[in-house]
This record gives structure tokens, C-alpha cells and sequence, in this order.
């Protein structure tokens, strides 16, 4: 019989493992990717991986500050990724 814990412990593992393999897939297209896009996209994609990480990483130690961590994450991803593309599209990011 599976416990609860057992069975978070199990769903755990596999998210790690789900999401690891993703950011090396990700990253597998941030080397070959043929257009300045697809490195972008490969870029944003590792960033909701890393902070999926972080999230699994806090349910798994029960530390709420990895949450507070992931928000930063999220935040420094998205603003990021507008500079890169508006960098790509127009040559420069402040006008």
C-alpha cells in the first residue's frame, strides 16, 4: 500500500526528473537552435524550467522562501525575454 508520503515523494521525483530533462532538451536547442528565435524561445523555456525547479525544489523541503525566489525568477525571465526580442526586432532596447 502507498502512503501519501510515498506517493508525493514519487510525484516529486518524477517533476525532477521531467523538468531536467526538459532544461537539457532546452538547452540542447540554445546550441543548435538556426535562428536568433529559436535561441530566444530556448532561453525564455529555460528560465520556466529553472523556476519550476525552484518550485519543486520548496514543495520538496517545505521552505516557503523558494516561492518568494521563484516570483524573482519569473519576473527577471519575462523582462528579459521582451529586451532580447525587442533587441532582435528593432537593433536596440530603449528608444
Amino acid at each position: 500500500m502507498i502512503t501519501a508520503s510515498g506517493f508525493l515523494d514519487f510525484t516529486l521525483l518524477v517533476a525532477f526528473v521531467a523538468l531536467g530533462i526538459g532544461q537539457i532538451l532546452s538547452m540542447v536547442r540554445l546550441v543548435l537552435g538556426p535562428t536568433p528565435g529559436d535561441r530566444i524561445l530556448a532561453l525564455d523555456t529555460m528560465v520556466i524550467n529553472g523556476l519550476g525547479l525552484v518550485v519543486v525544489l520548496g514543495i520538496y523541503q517545505g521552505v516557503q522562501i523558494y516561492f518568494e525566489v521563484s516570483l524573482l525568477i519569473a519576473m527577471l525571465g519575462f523582462v528579459s525575454t521582451v529586451a532580447l526580442a525587442r533587441f532582435l526586432l528593432r537593433g536596440d532596447i530603449i528608444e
